[in-house]
């Protein structure tokens, strides 16, 4: 594969293929492993991943892998690197480079994600390891303001790790997630609107800034849906105001946009990705980078026995497969349910 920072990204958001977010930190993971009364060792986590890895859905509807740092430093049973099983399956290994939300000071529970010192140092280790992309995560919580504070500090901080990253070569994914899940959650719609297109302007003006190259890096956005508690929006909706938004703020040189779930059901999120790319005529591919919503039928199958390995695979095939079909617009519900 090419080590231009442009092909990486290209490579990642390729036709009928998206990412998945297999970077859950150990209190995640564990809160997983938890619903199906699995012990979080690293043995099991090393399993559970393999797994994945070994899917048949990798090779033809994953482009990518987010891991945690654990993971990319893990080995399969057979000795193989982990990263190594993604790169045989055609996808590019990735890492998750941020140290976690932390509450700002000045704000009423708004939060700044860290990570930015050491990040050079890291991210020259993580290239050695084999990563050719990272993720940072900003979180913008609704509730909690959003202030110009909050908005700005995460922004400028998303422009300094992505400037990092492709000193490094290592394409960035910028991730400013709008949170929609949560007992305050209440807003609607159109709050979303207008909050996701207030920090999606601002980091793109701070990438400006930082004199990051559009071409090598990937934006990861929450979709324009409403809070979890407000009120509720059709499919349409959210697909003609997402599209909306980001043809309001992301530059035509940004070569693909793989949203997040964001605490939608599996099909909902499909659903939206699928009517979007339906609408036809976007200046950039639209994809998916989902964690649960890729994973948690996988999950539920396993239930951490070997035994359960095929069913498991099976699941996550099925529901990687819809999402490939969603990535052009071909998705429906009849398909899925004749899978």
């Amino acid at each position: 594969m090419s080590e231009r920072l442009e092909d990486i990204a290209a490579a990642m958001v390729r036709e009928g293929q998206g990412i998945l977010a297999a970077d859950e930190s150990s209190g995640t993971i564990k809160k997983r492993f938890d619903q199906i009364n699995l012990e979080s060792t690293a043995d099991n986590r090393r399993d559970y991943r393999e797994m994945l890895f070994r899917a048949e859905a990798m090779q033809d509807a994953i482009s990518g892998v987010i891991l945690f740092d654990e993971t990319l430093r893990q080995s399969a049973k057979d000795g193989t690197p982990l990263a190594e099983l993604i790169r045989a399956a055609g996808a590019v290994p990735g890492i998750k480079v941020d140290a976690g939300a932390k509450p700002l000071v000045g704000t009423k529970g708004e939060k700044i994600t860290e990570g930015l010192d050491g990040l050079r140092e890291r991210l020259a280790e993580y290239h050695k390891l084999g990563a050719r992309f990272a993720k940072w995560r900003a979180v913008i919580d609704i509730p909690a303001g959003p202030s110009h504070n909050a908005i700005h500090a995460n922004a400028h901080a998303l422009a300094r790790y992505a400037a990092l990253c492709q000193e490094a070569g290592i394409v960035p994914i910028v991730e400013p997630e709008v949170i929609m899940d949560g007992a305050d959650c209440t807003h609607d719609i159109k709050t979303c609107e207008m909050v996701t297109t207030w920090i999606l302007k601002e980091v793109y003006q701070e990438l400006y800034f930082a004199g990051v190259a559009l071409e090598g890096t990937i934006l990861k956005p929450n979709m324009i849906v409403p809070g979890q508690h407000g009120p509720k929006a059709s499919r349409e909706e959210v697909a003609e105001r997402t599209v909306k938004v980001l043809k309001d703020c992301v530059p035509t040189a940004v070569p693909g946009i793989a949203f997040l779930s964001g605490g939608q059901s599996d099909e909902e999120a499909t659903a939206h990705l699928s009517i979007m790319n339906a609408m036809g005529s976007l200046p950039w591919a639209l994809t998916f980078s989902y964690g649960r919503a890729l994973q948690q039928a996988a999950l539920k199958a396993w239930g951490g026995k070997p035994e359960n390995v095929a069913a498991a695979q099976a699941a996550f095939n099925h529901r990687a497969r819809m999402n490939g079909l969603a990535a052009t617009g071909r998705w429906s519900a009849d398909l899925e349910k004749a899978a």
